[in-house]
């Protein structure tokens, strides 16, 4: 039986279509020996559309405050756009795919984050089955991180997040990816593994802020969920993620984020 391995990536991936169809190359490689399943975020195409439409916006702790009457344009850059994007490029390359956000086929629940974030949801995995009949299937799920209350309100989701979510759903092993090599200590050096003293005195030093502190975070929390290591690496790096899959994580890509060690 196959693995199943969750990646994500950023929507700064979307504005190099050569990386991103090397990336996705890369993966139809992968999914020789594995059932893959790509999430994806698009904070540039957000940035971009706000801003042309006039509309100011803002981070608290790394996350992107989404108020309600942005959410319109927050839904139709994510999962409009970025999503087909991806899709489109996937296709070019003869990949089966089919593009989703998180709520569909109830895969993923949310509830508000917090009020200072606005439409921000926290996501939690809920229902297995769309995502394993499609892979079942041998279709690529491209999954923007657009979520969704009980109630029908539409919410962002950072897409760390909403991939941990997924991996938790699947039992499934991650790959954050995005344009850095993976998690660099206070010299800029690459820490080829990360265990909880280690990243403790990273994040309390501020060496881990901001943006990688949410991904570190969401790592971590997947780790520790599906109790192996979660990488966090650079999608162009392909030739290296690709060895680390087929050697079974022996060969070295990123920064391996590592669960507790069990008493």
């Amino acid at each position: 039986m196959k693995q199943t391995l969750v990646f994500k990536v950023g929507g700064a991936l979307l504005e190099d279509y050569s990386t991103a169809q090397t990336l996705l190359s890369a993966l139809q490689e992968i999914q020789q020996v594995a059932n893959l399943v790509l999430v994806h975020g698009g904070g540039n195409g957000v940035e971009s559309l706000l801003r042309k439409l006039n509309l100011k916006t803002e981070k608290y702790n790394g996350l992107r405050v989404s108020p309600p009457e942005h959410m319109p344009f927050v839904t139709g850059a994510l999962a409009g756009t970025a999503n087909k994007k991806l899709c489109g490029i996937a296709y070019s390359l003869g990949i089966k795919n089919i593009g989703l956000s998180l709520f569909d086929g109830c895969s993923v629940s949310c509830t508000l984050t917090n009020k200072q974030l606005g439409c921000v949801g926290t996501p939690k995995a809920n229902d297995d089955q769309l995502l394993k009949t499609l892979l079942a299937s041998e279709y690529l799920p491209i999954i923007s991180s657009i979520g969704c209350e009980d109630n029908g309100q539409l919410v962002n989701v950072n897409a760390d997040q909403a991939a941990t979510a997924i991996a938790q759903l699947l039992d499934a092993d991650l790959y954050l990816l995005s344009d850095v090599a993976g998690v660099l200590d206070q010299d800029h050096h690459l820490v080829t593994e990360l265990f909880d003293e280690k990243l403790d005195q990273l994040v309390k030093s501020q060496t881990i802020h901001s943006g990688m502190l949410v991904k570190v975070k969401a790592a971590k929390l997947a780790a520790e969920s599906i109790q192996r290591p979660v990488f966090i690496g650079s999608w162009s790096d392909t030739q290296a993620l690709v060895n680390n899959i087929y050697h079974s994580n022996q060969t070295r890509f990123g920064t391996r984020i590592m669960p507790s060690l069990k008493d």
